[in-house]
This record gives C-alpha cells, structure tokens and sequence, in this order.
C-alpha cells in the first residue's frame, strides 16, 4: 500500500541546515529520513507533555483543599468535564 506524503516547507539559517545535513550523512540517511525521523521522536513527548499536568505534593494538598473548600461545579462546568471526558482528556 503506498503511503500519501504531504510537503514541508522550512527556512533555516545555514549553520542550523550545515548541521542536520552532518547529523543526517553521519546517521546513514537521507535530510528527509533524519528529520522525519526527529519529528517521529520528538512530537509525542511534545504532545504527552501538553496534556499532563505537574504538580509538587504541595501544590497538589493546596488544591485539593481549595477543591473541598469551594462550592459544587456548576451544571455547565460539568457538562464541559463530560465532553472532554468524551474527547479522551
């Protein structure tokens, strides 16, 4: 089955293009396998990272007890949590 492949286009200054046409000769591959390549590695952690939340053990007791301290969610924050829950947030 063939594959469909879309164009990147990128303007890069020529120390930035010199050093990936290195990395890319000294790792056996084509410019276009090495950063495809990087994109292939890099972009799920980039993403991962996007929708993970962080929080110090501090920072966490801080919420919860803000979370227990406050008023119920209103009928509208929680239908907005069900679609998210719905998206696979």
């Amino acid at each position: 089955m063939a594959t469909s492949t879309q164009r990147i286009e990128m303007r890069v200054d020529a120390v930035v293009k010199q050093m990936a046409e290195r990395a890319s000769a000294v790792s056996g591959c084509t410019l276009t396998e090495y950063i495809t390549r990087l994109i292939a590695e890099n972009a799920p952690k980039a993403l991962k990272m996007q929708m993970e939340i962080s929080l110090a053990n501090k920072q966490f007791d801080r919420f919860v007890e803000i979370c227990r301290a406050g008023k119920p969610p209103s009928p509208r924050i929680l239908e907005a949590a069900e679609r998210l829950d719905k998206e696979g947030f």
